[in-house]
């Protein structure tokens, strides 16, 4: 009996040693939480500053770019690959508008039918909403992005299927005058 009031006795001094450790490490941890807290308000009123300053200089840019008549035109879910579009807009981009016209003509590529027709719209955009002269204007911006893709399956060998990708795309044109 008197061994078991000793273990008892025994089991509630490392009890009370183990809650007392306990709260030590709780303290110790509250006042690294409270000091990181500190450091990261520091480092976050630091990034807002930076952020702000990125911002501002962003504003700028733009205010300069006002003074500029610009036309853009601009096809979306073309059922062509983007990839096929860039090749051809390559050949164009910075041309001057008839001239990108007479290379358009003369390449033949699939993505240069869609480009002639979007060319078109974009300089009849420019004459007739911005009173822009046809004889300056020039291509500033063409691109192409990949669109939403159309998935299709066909039937392959042992009863399996294979996926058929229909790509589409969304081209861009941007027009502006030449000093």
């Amino acid at each position: 009996m008197a061994d078991e009031k000793k273990k008892k006795v025994d089991t509630k001094k490392d009890t009370k040693k183990v809650e007392t450790k306990v709260d030590e490490k709780k303290k110790s941890t509250t006042k690294k939480a409270e000091e990181s807290k500190t450091v990261n308000k520091e480092k976050s009123t630091n990034t807002t500053k930076a952020t702000t300053k990125k911002v501002e200089t962003k504003k700028e840019v733009v205010k300069n770019n006002e003074d500029e008549l610009v036309a853009t035109a601009t096809v979306k879910y073309a059922r062509i690959s983007s990839r096929k579009v860039k090749i051809v807009a390559d050949l164009i981009r910075g041309k001057n508008v008839d001239e990108a016209l007479a290379i358009l003509q003369f390449t033949q590529k699939a993505g240069s039918e869609i480009l002639i027709k979007l060319l078109n719209s974009a300089i009849a955009n420019a004459e007739n909403n911005n009173q822009m002269t046809h004889s300056k204007l020039y291509i500033a911006e063409i691109y192409s992005n990949q669109g939403p893709t159309l998935k299709r399956i066909r039937p392959a060998a042992k009863g399996s299927a294979v996926r058929i990708r229909k790509r589409t795309s969304h081209t861009t044109i941007i027009l502006k005058e030449r000093d």
